[in-house]
């Protein structure tokens, strides 16, 4: 009895790993700092159009 039950508890515990890894991420990755605000001041310059003036 005790050995099917660790068997048991080892193929559920393998089981419900291989599960969470199917299962979709509700975190998304990790963005440094530095990637943050390069991406945010990328956002900046297209969202305001440059404003092209005549040189004649």
């Amino acid at each position: 009895m005790n050995r099917r039950k660790k068997i048991k508890q080892l193929l559920e515990a393998h089981a419900k790993k291989a599960n969470a890894k199917k299962a979709p991420r509700k975190k998304s990755t990790y963005i440094c700092k530095a990637d943050r605000l390069k991406m945010a001041a990328e956002a900046l310059d297209a969202a305001t159009p440059a404003t092209v003036t005549p040189e004649s």
